[in-house]
């Protein structure tokens, strides 16, 4: 069985997550993403407490591409240490998720 994986990271910005799912996508390393904010932030950076406003970026992809999704986030991100995290899609309908494989597929 395949594992499927919501993706999800923050910028500064609605045009830098934009570019970020439409990269991901277009390399097939997620099958659909969005983008929603902005949304207000409190944070550690450089030791001292900051706040302001994110934008949340989300993208569906597998387990099996997720490696190279979160290095293509990482390499074309913003920021030089950029939250990456994943939580399992555990259920959904069965085309759904056969999309989100095929989409994904290398």
């Amino acid at each position: 069985m395949t594992d499927y994986l919501q993706v999800s990271t923050t910028t500064d910005s609605r045009e830098a997550g934009m570019a970020l799912i439409s990269s991901a996508v277009g390399a097939k390393l997620a099958a659909s993403g969005q983008v929603f904010g902005p949304a207000g932030s409190a944070f550690w950076h450089l030791g001292e407490l900051g706040a302001g406003e994110e934008w949340q970026v989300f993208l569906r992809t597998t387990g099996e591409r997720y490696a190279e999704l979160e290095a293509h986030l990482i390499e074309n991100h913003p920021w030089d240490n950029p939250e990456v995290t994943y939580t399992r899609i555990d259920g959904g309908s069965a085309a759904y998720l056969e999309w989100l494989r095929r989409e994904t597929s290398s």
